[in-house]
């Protein structure tokens, strides 16, 4: 069989085998039924607001409405197999021009129908898109069921194809959640699809402690890898190649992966990374950080790009929430809501981006890997940690936002009972949150300016920037720019573009903290480097090599430490003794940790705000490749339960206080975890492990280390 004919039968197959199983069931006909009443309304708004008389009638409407689904339902796989086989730019025209392109075919052939110009036919179908999308919102009070119906039937006709029976994994990672708030979340009723899980003991919710750093890198290290050495931090500085690594840059993220892959990931022996940082060693990786690419030869993507309710749907709603953030900022600012930050600016882009068109994008994506029989499947949705970063943790449009996710969460659960293989579906967490003021909003300088300072006052040597401007939300649309660079021409010549002036001379956006981040050569001598993550952040003195003790420290800047530990900001900083150990030091007091307890005569404990863990945290930190010469921890008010940041977000991570390091788990109740029991939370390695043991148990990691096939980017070719 030619490759050219192969997609066209497999797409005749799939139409024959529908045909064949379809019964006039209440479901499909109300579903039939609400498809041409959305369609008619669409069509009728969108033509009329068209300048002059262009259709004659009800009669010609509703005509063009039925051949428009007819013929959407007819083309649409032929239109997905030529999306994958034009690549990224394919896609790009086809979520622009498909829908248009069935309209002009139905206007074509409906009688009572004036004449369009293709100009006029493009405005029409994304008018009539929009209208869709509206009437929708009416019928569901929700923008997600249709989009999600659509999904659904494309996945009950791929399953009737790809038999591939046994048991699967699916890990859904809710990032940024903490346990607390997801337990408040279904308490008020807002995953009502998680709740009845956990309340009919079919899975259990648990607990795990990330520890140092409480974020997104170090958490999927450890669970997609099981390392526990590799991330220090989100940014960190790098004293041998003499530059800033930042985990929200695809090619930082690569390199970082190289270094803590072994082969053998969670999901080496056939899995799909969907949206993540690091692959897990997934042999199939789509809009995966280590590995950006666009996803231009997943099937499950080209229907999204392509379908009625897919790209355009996604669009329209992307803008909606540009204005909803826009509102929703000027009310805080209105009721004048302390802690808050500025939400406007970029953050209005990346939040549309996030909260729809990524989340579409992984919905459609996993939901063809489960209908293919994908062995496992894990996914990071970053809804609720990009509004939470901007909004505040527990603030209301945060909390809205896992209402979404639950719906997610139903519907694979639909998807897992119509296709083949048996999924069992996890949920994890990465991290969780903590709210404060940030450190520049009680200080007025940013830490690396108070840096500066102090070391002024006792040498020539300059500061880096701590990277008060935040780049993690700038992850999703970084994976998405470096993609279109590495795919087609027209398209990567613009993304390109756009990267060039997002991190040129000059610039004032968010990533211009890690404008050095391609720097090779070593640092200047006598600089100062001040890398931030949440209210986490080191220090590093640059040309010196490796980790310096307190007396080095001393010696070169005099006074650095006490000024840093004596700022009403910093809860303490951390540095080491001549003899190796862990030195802790706070405004009132110091503690060495390794004589365990304080000793008379230290003064207040610094580590006493942060509990019980801090100790053990601040040592497994200290074991960390790349750890600062200092480092910081925001400090934590217990009354408040706020964290200072030192990032300009109100709900932050990376260092200890508050929520942030209590990750959550939601796995089968079958499953046998320690400290059960004694209602211990786990730790991240144990988590990684017992992902690996249902997989081991049942049989999905056969192949020996020799046998790993090197991994296999979605990728145009």
């Amino acid at each position: 069989m030619s490759p050219s004919r192969g997609p066209l039968r497999r797409q005749l197959q799939l139409i024959g085998v529908t045909l064949g199983d379809w019964r006039p069931t209440w479901p499909r006909v109300r579903g039939v039924a609400r498809g041409f009443v959305t369609s008619f309304l669409a069509l009728a708004v969108s033509l009329w607001a068209l300048p002059g008389a262009q259709v004659e009638g009800a009669t010609a409407v509703a005509s063009l409405a039925v051949a428009v689904l007819f013929l959407g339902a007819l083309l649409r796989p032929v239109l997905v197999s030529l999306t994958v086989l034009a690549g990224s730019l394919g896609m790009l025209l086809a979520g622009i021009l498909a829908q248009a392109l069935v309209l002009g075919l139905a206007l074509s052939i409906v009688p009572g129908v004036q004449p369009f110009s293709w100009p006029e036919i493009i405005v029409a179908s994304w008018a009539a898109a929009a209208v869709a999308a509206g009437v929708n919102w009416l019928f569901d009070a929700s923008s997600d069921d249709a989009f999600l119906g659509q999904v659904l039937g494309r996945v009950v006709r791929l399953a009737h194809v790809h038999d591939t029976p046994g048991p699967g994994l699916l890990v859904v990672q809710l990032d940024g959640v903490s346990e607390p708030l997801l337990r408040q979340a279904i308490t008020a009723g807002a995953m009502p699809t998680l709740s009845r899980w956990l309340r009919s003991g079919e899975h259990v919710l648990r607990g795990w402690h990330t520890g140092l750093p409480a974020t997104t890198p170090a958490g999927q290290a450890v669970l997609l890898h099981g390392d526990v050495r590799s991330v220090p931090s989100f940014r960190w500085y790098d004293k041998e190649q003499g530059r800033m690594v930042v985990a929200s840059h695809p090619a930082d993220v690569a390199e970082v992966e190289r270094g803590l892959s072994d082969g053998r990931g969670l999901l080496a022996d056939g899995g799909t990374s969907v949206s993540n940082l690091f692959s897990g060693d997934a042999p199939t990786r789509l809009v995966t950080m280590s590995d950006a690419r666009l996803p231009s030869s997943d099937r499950g993507a080209a229907s999204f790009f392509t379908s009625r309710s897919g790209f355009v749907r996604s669009i329209v709603l992307f803008l909606g929430q540009m204005v909803t953030e826009w509102h929703q900022g000027r009310r805080q600012r209105l009721r004048d809501v302390q802690p808050r930050v500025r939400r406007g600016g970029v953050f209005v882009l990346l939040r549309g981006l996030t909260t729809v068109v990524l989340r579409d994008l992984n919905v459609s994506i996993v939901a063809e890997q489960m209908a293919r029989g994908t062995r496992s499947v894990f996914v990071d949705f970053v809804d609720y940690d990009e509004v939470a970063h901007h909004a505040g943790p527990s603030r209301p449009e945060s909390m809205r936002t896992l209402e979404g996710l639950d719906r997610v969460l139903q519907f694979f659960e639909q998807v897992s009972a119509e296709v083949a293989r048996d999924y069992t579906i996890v949920v994890v967490s990465d991290h969780g949150q903590s709210q404060g003021a940030t450190f520049l909003q009680q200080d007025g300088r940013t830490l690396s300016q108070v840096v500066e300072a102090l070391v002024a006052g006792g040498g020539s040597v300059t500061t880096g920037d701590d990277g008060a401007r935040p780049s993690e939300p700038w992850g999703p649309a970084n994976v998405l720019l470096t993609g279109a660079t590495r795919s087609n021409r027209v398209v990567g010549a613009a993304a390109r573009s756009a990267q060039r002036r997002r991190h040129g001379e000059g610039s004032r956006d968010e990533l211009t903290v890690d404008r050095r981040r391609d720097v090779s050569e070593p640092a200047d001598v006598d600089q100062v480097v001040v890398a931030a993550s949440g209210s986490l952040a080191h220090v590093y003195l640059a040309d010196e090599p490796g980790r310096i003790a307190r007396d080095r420290i001393d010696a070169r800047c005099p006074g650095l430490v006490e000024g840093l530990a004596a700022h009403p900001g910093v809860g303490l900083v951390a540095v080491r003794t001549p003899t190796g150990s862990l030195l802790v030091v706070g405004a009132d007091g110091w503690r060495d940790l390794r004589d365990g307890e304080p000793v008379d005569g230290a003064g207040v404990d610094p580590l006493l705000p942060y509990g019980p863990r801090a100790a053990a945290d601040l040592c497994d930190l200290d074991r960390r490749d790349h750890v600062g010469d200092l480092v910081l921890l925001g400090r934590y008010d217990r009354s408040l339960g706020e964290v200072t940041a030192f990032e300009e977000l109100v709900g932050s991570h990376g260092g200890l206080g508050g929520e942030q390091t209590q990750a959550l788990l939601v796995h089968p109740s079958g499953w046998d975890l320690p400290g059960a029991e004694e209602s211990r939370a786990l730790t991240g390695t144990e988590v990684h492990a017992a992902l690996v043991g249902w997989l081991d148990q049942n049989g999905l990691r056969t192949a020996p280390p020799a046998a790993v096939e090197a991994p296999r980017s979605q990728v145009s070719r």
